[in-house]
């Protein structure tokens, strides 16, 4: 393979990445946190009621390890599927926040989550019609 082949595969790469839909990285999200046995997931559509992203995913991981590791796993996914990702917050792992784009996720050790409450924070006046709790993985 040559270096012009390899440039090429980048390009049709991003190109893919930027027809990744808000919807298709969302779903991309909530299947990588609930594969790594996240808990507690909750999204918060987002679209219409801010610029930063069309949705916020919240979650929770047992410890520290467990925060740092779906952190890492979800953003090496995102990025499989040409996406971009920022990260911060792995030096503690207590709380990371990850900017996908249209999504951004913050994943929380337990006592840091209720701490913080983003959830509540973030909840709009339509929090009953708007916020989908996904509950803890089985």
């Amino acid at each position: 393979m040559t270096q012009n082949d390899i440039a090429a595969e980048q390009t049709d790469r991003n190109i893919s990445a930027s027809s990744l839909s808000s919807e298709q990285l969302h779903a991309l999200v909530m299947k990588s946190i609930d594969d790594d046995k996240g808990q507690d997931i909750v999204t918060i559509p987002l679209a219409g009621k801010s610029s930063i992203a069309d949705h916020m995913v919240v979650a929770s991981g047992t410890s520290s390890r467990q925060v740092a590791a779906m952190a890492q796993k979800l953003v090496e996914r995102v990025k499989k599927q040409g996406g971009s990702c920022r990260i911060e917050g792995m030096t503690n792992a207590d709380w990371v926040l990850i900017d996908a784009g249209d999504v951004v996720v913050h994943l929380f050790r337990p006592e840091v989550r209720s701490f913080y409450n983003l959830e509540r924070m973030w909840a709009f006046d339509e929090e009953a019609d708007h916020m989908t709790n996904h509950g803890e993985v089985e």
